[in-house]
């Protein structure tokens, strides 16, 4: 399995960098219009969002490949969480698109979303 690539500080975020977590809640309506909810998995689910700027060329390069090679949001990896430092293994990137932006000699910066899945 893949792993999120680190930058050449070996960090994987930079600040300002946003971590939130979420539940996956489900509600069912009924005809008589009471309703019934329930949690579709066993605990919170973490989402990364990651600003990443001033990368030299081979960190843009590395993160261009693990985009690809991850097909956007389609493929899973490992990822570890810059707060605490767990490892979580079935992670995703958000989206299909990755925006790569070149400002200068060793100047590029990119914004990523980690999800976690279940």
């Amino acid at each position: 399995m893949a792993t999120f690539p680190a930058l050449k500080t070996k960090a994987v975020a930079q600040y300002p960098a946003k971590r939130t977590l979420r539940f996956q809640n489900q509600s069912v309506r009924f005809v008589d219009g009471t309703e019934q909810r329930y949690r579709d998995s066993a605990g919170p689910l973490h989402r990364w969002d990651i600003l990443l700027d001033e990368l030299d060329d081979g960190e843009m390069t590395a993160l261009e490949a693990f985009f690809l090679a991850n097909q956007g949001a389609f493929a899973q990896f490992l990822f570890t969480d810059p707060w605490d430092g767990q490892t979580y293994n079935n992670c995703s990137l958000a989206s299909d698109g990755m925006d790569l932006t070149h400002s200068g000699e060793m100047l590029g910066a990119t914004r990523l979303t980690v999800v976690e899945n279940r």
